[in-house]
């Protein structure tokens, strides 16, 4: 069976107390990989370490029918300023436990144990999956690369994200 493409609206949100759009790397890297996968990119932002703010964006963007996908790069990590999971997990209704656990088994590879340190991970809230990477270009590049760039693509079998959006609020039909 062959299937189409099916192209996403992906929102890109970078969190950053020192960085401008003009300094974005890991911002620029995902959205070079977002667009030369043919979806499309529907917004960018950047914000500071602030867990109110994120959530806010991310809540927002959750409401938006024009974005079906946000992922966000910076404040994984686990100093003080590192708030980005934590807003994540204040707005997701369910967390994906498996992104996180294959992020790091493929940090593992590039990085060694160092990979210990992110604390990527990934939710859907709203009929919207959302993303949290490490602020490195290096990261999101292999986050793209190695699992979202199948997941978000309905072709990749054995299953994908894409062909289940329609059943992520099917708890909110009657019945």
């Amino acid at each position: 069976m062959s299937r189409e493409f099916i192209p996403v609206r992906i929102a890109v949100l970078t969190v950053s107390d020192s960085r401008s759009l003009a300094e974005d790397r890991s911002g620029d890297t995902l959205v070079a990989r977002i667009e030369a996968a043919g979806h499309l990119l529907a917004a960018r932002h950047i914000l500071p370490d602030d867990r109110t703010e994120i959530a806010a964006q991310l809540r927002a963007w959750v409401a938006d029918p024009e974005i079906d996908v946000i992922i966000s790069t910076g404040g994984t990590g686990l100093t003080g300023r590192d708030v980005t999971v934590e807003a994540h997990r204040d707005v997701y209704e369910k967390e994906i436990d498996a992104f996180g656990t294959v992020f790091t088994i493929i940090s593992m590879q590039k990085i060694g144990t160092s990979a210990v340190q992110s604390r990527a991970c990934g939710g859907v809230a709203g009929g919207t999956y959302l993303f949290a990477l490490p602020g490195s270009p290096g990261a999101c590049r292999d986050a793209w690369d190695e699992i979202l760039v199948k997941q978000l693509d309905y072709r990749h079998m054995p299953c994908n994200f894409v062909e289940i959006f329609p059943r992520l609020e099917e708890h909110k039909r009657r019945k």
